[in-house]
């Protein structure tokens, strides 16, 4: 039986026509009685909650309009954008094992649906026909010496040259062989600058000269969509030109902050060993720096403050946007560390804080260790970005 109760949320109201109270508390993570206030409008849910609730009930009321491979799958944060567009992934490929244990905790294996290790040894023609191509694919660098002379010897030239040996080279033959309609693909900002700019000509250059697509492309701060700044180049490319332009990709009018992601440690939210305990669901304490680390932490950012240098900790609190977040977080944690009040030592994100830091909604399971969780959400894209690119993306199609 699902919930009639009337509710400020829009969305939220709509959900409740779709899901049972306890439903929606074990989607969000929240207590029931905490759900029971929002739906009667007694309080307000967290902005990190409609992005949640909006990827849910696409799942549970949009059958899949097109299909897609998620390449470098990561733990699947891309994949949940797409799926949140209507999107029905056929293939995956991600060849780190702990990566693959939370993605498949995840999603688990389903008919129709392929997962495999290691891209490089999978033959292109082996690969799902597919609709769209998604990958956020490691930058490694290009060596571009030595294609005068492989052309004075006769070698293949064009991608098959300039590429291989990259992870890039695999991205490109598949799209060759499959000839899929779009394709999506991310990586760190500095990819337009590396190597003076000729990597990304000769990503470019595959693309469009040699694979012939119609290539878009544009880096984009996550800071309106989830309090982090993490800013990210999005290469798109249709297989048929169309009118598909960034300039049209619709941010929120304000963004979150952390206090919309960090624990509330007020009891409002349920408990979740071994990151929170108590009936308040409070931080467990191994998250809090010893004083040796604090004080590590301090003199190394005196030190480099003195020189001149930006280098040092990050400290927020609940109105303040975090650094962008790294796999070097397990390290020591010092580019988001939480304010626990005057006097009082810092602390650590937990692994669920920083998946929230990514967009990741609370059912997202992690199964890993801490420092593999670290690692994974570092190295991560975030999922609501992902998901207005993908809806412009379906839109063309």
């Amino acid at each position: 039986m699902t919930l009639t109760q009337p509710s400020t949320n829009p969305l939220l109201a709509h959900v409740a026509r779709t899901f049972t109270q306890p439903q929606i508390a074990e989607l969000t993570g929240y207590t029931e009685r905490t759900v029971r206030r929002w739906l009667a409008g007694d309080s307000t849910p967290p902005k990190k909650i409609d992005t949640l609730l909006r990827a849910e009930l696409a799942k549970a009321t949009r059958p899949a309009s097109f299909t897609f491979i998620d390449l470098f799958a990561g733990v699947g944060g891309t994949r949940l954008g797409f799926e949140a567009a209507g999107g029905r992934c056929v293939f995956t490929s991600e060849w780190n094992k702990f990566s693959q244990q939370t993605y498949l905790e995840n999603f688990g294996t389903t008919e129709g649906h392929t997962f495999a290790g290691d891209i490089t040894q999978v033959k292109a023609a082996d690969v799902p026909d597919h609709d769209v191509l998604i990958g956020g694919f490691p930058c490694q660098p290009f060596s571009i010496a030595g294609v005068s002379k492989k052309n004075a010897l006769g070698r293949p030239h064009g991608f098959q040259d300039e590429t291989q040996g990259t992870l890039f080279f695999d991205i490109a033959r598949i799209i060759d062989e499959k000839r899929p309609r779009a394709f999506m693909l991310e990586n760190v900002k500095n990819l337009a600058s590396h190597d003076k700019g000729r990597t990304f000509r000769t990503i470019m250059r595959t693309l469009q000269v040699e694979l012939g697509y119609d290539v878009h492309y544009q880096v984009i701060d996550a800071s309106p969509w989830v309090p982090q700044m993490r800013k990210r180049v999005f290469i798109v490319g249709f297989r048929d030109a169309n009118d598909f332009e960034f300039a049209d990709l619709e941010e929120p009018l304000f963004g979150p902050t952390m206090g919309d992601i960090l624990h509330p440690e007020d009891g409002s939210e349920a408990p979740e060993a071994p990151y929170t305990t108590g009936p308040r669901a409070e931080v467990a304490g191994k998250y809090t720096l010893t004083e040796h680390l604090w004080t590590y932490l301090q003199n190394y950012a005196n030190k480099h403050r003195a020189a001149g240098n930006g280098f040092g900790f990050g400290l927020v609190g609940d109105e303040d946007v975090a650094r962008t977040l790294s796999a070097r977080y397990y390290k020591d944690g010092s580019e988001v560390l939480v304010s626990r009040g005057e006097g009082e030592l810092p602390r650590r994100l937990t692994p669920r804080e920083c998946a929230r830091l990514m967009g990741f909604p609370d059912t997202f399971k992690i199964p890993v260790s801490d420092t593999q969780a670290y690692k994974q959400f570092g190295n991560s894209i975030v999922v609501p970005v992902v998901e207005q690119v993908a809806k412009m993306v379906a839109a063309q199609l």
